[in-house]
């Protein structure tokens, strides 16, 4: 698997590793799903996951060691997605905003995450490159796939909080590529956004007429 992580191109100066394109290739492709509720979402995001946990194995212990966190997500979306289908009026989820005990209990999760996961990358260095602004990212993406998995709207948010942290430091990494795609994220998610929250009014208006 050393071809994940030899170069694909150059663009702008910027070398392109297979590993960071096929890997977020996906992910995009993931988010894209996820937009329209389509449980095929999870598959995809799986994907992601095995192609950059195949680039890091063997060498960088701590980057393949969050895919596999990543991949098991993944399969707990696909199991809720596959228990909620066909909730929404269109026959896809349905999708809501959280309640606050909710949202409290993921920014609880989040910051405890973050400092947690920090904490454990400065003391086993090769596991990160970046201890704080790397535990964010990757806790903050877990926080959104189970937001996601739950159907409740903040998922996107949680992505755009994702998002304002993972560009510049991609980019200071040298993966120019994820830096790219985070940008491309940020304008998919609100749309996404846009789209959850109408479509969360029109579940809450057809609960409340059942009511």
């Amino acid at each position: 698997m050393n071809w994940l992580n030899s170069e694909a191109f150059t663009v702008l100066d910027q070398k392109i590793i297979w590993s960071d394109m096929i890997g977020n290739i996906f992910g995009l492709v993931a988010l894209t799903l996820g937009w329209r509720r389509s449980v095929w979402t999870w598959p995809v995001q799986f994907l992601a996951g095995l192609v950059l946990f195949a680039a890091f194995y063997g060498h960088l212990a701590g980057s393949a060691g969050k895919q596999v966190v990543v991949m098991l997500v993944a399969l707990y979306g696909w199991w809720q997605w596959q228990r909620r289908k066909g909730q929404g009026a269109d026959g896809q989820i349905a999708v809501r905003f959280a309640t606050w005990t909710e949202r409290g209990a993921m920014v609880a999760a989040a910051a405890v995450g973050t400092v947690g996961v920090a904490l454990l990358f400065e003391a086993f260095p090769d596991l990160s490159w970046d201890p704080w602004p790397d535990a964010y990212i990757f806790v903050g993406t877990i926080v959104a796939m189970y937001a996601q998995a739950r159907g409740m709207v903040e998922f996107w948010f949680a992505w755009l909080l994702v998002d304002l942290v993972g560009v510049p430091l991609n980019f200071a990494n040298g993966y120019a590529f994820s830096g790219f795609v985070y940008v491309i994220y940020g304008a998919l998610v609100l749309w996404g956004l846009r789209d959850w929250w109408l479509r969360s009014r029109s579940t809450t208006a057809l609960e409340g007429a059942h009511a």
